[in-house]
């Protein structure tokens, strides 16, 4: 039996609802010339994902500047897999009545400290590919 593997595209619909049925994934950022790449906590909310931070590395080098995200799933066992990648510019929103929208949102600091910056990514694109086996006979 035979077995060969593929990527297939994986359509904007299809990655707005991985996004929307997760909630860890990576944030990729630029410091010093250098791609550093944080766990972080979302919501997906409308077209921009959603996460909090303390001050540091990460949110210093994410405001303003383009930044990455990537969720995925990969299985060890079936060597399946996708991911799903969002481009676009990191937006710390301080207005308050949207930091209000935003709290209703289920992201809840995981770790040690309030969380109090509200980070959005916007104005990207998202794609998305997933690894598909196709079997064969002998």
């Amino acid at each position: 039996m035979t077995q060969t593997a593929r990527f297939e595209v994986m359509t904007p619909d299809e990655c707005r609802a991985e996004l929307s049925s997760h909630a860890v994934g990576r944030i990729a950022v630029v410091v010093d010339g250098r791609p550093l790449i944080f766990p972080v906590n979302y919501a997906f909310s409308g077209s921009q994902i959603v996460f909090r931070s303390d001050p540091g590395t990460k949110l210093h080098a994410a405001i303003g500047k383009p930044v990455a995200f990537e969720i995925d799933s990969a299985d060890s066992l079936f060597h399946d897999g996708w991911s799903v990648l969002v481009t676009g510019v990191a937006i710390e929103e301080t207005e308050p009545n949207h930091v209000r929208a935003l709290e209703q949102l289920p992201v809840r600091p995981w770790g040690p400290g309030p969380k109090s910056h509200w980070v959005c990514i916007r104005g990207g694109a998202i794609s998305g590919r997933r690894l598909v086996h196709e079997h064969g006979g002998i």
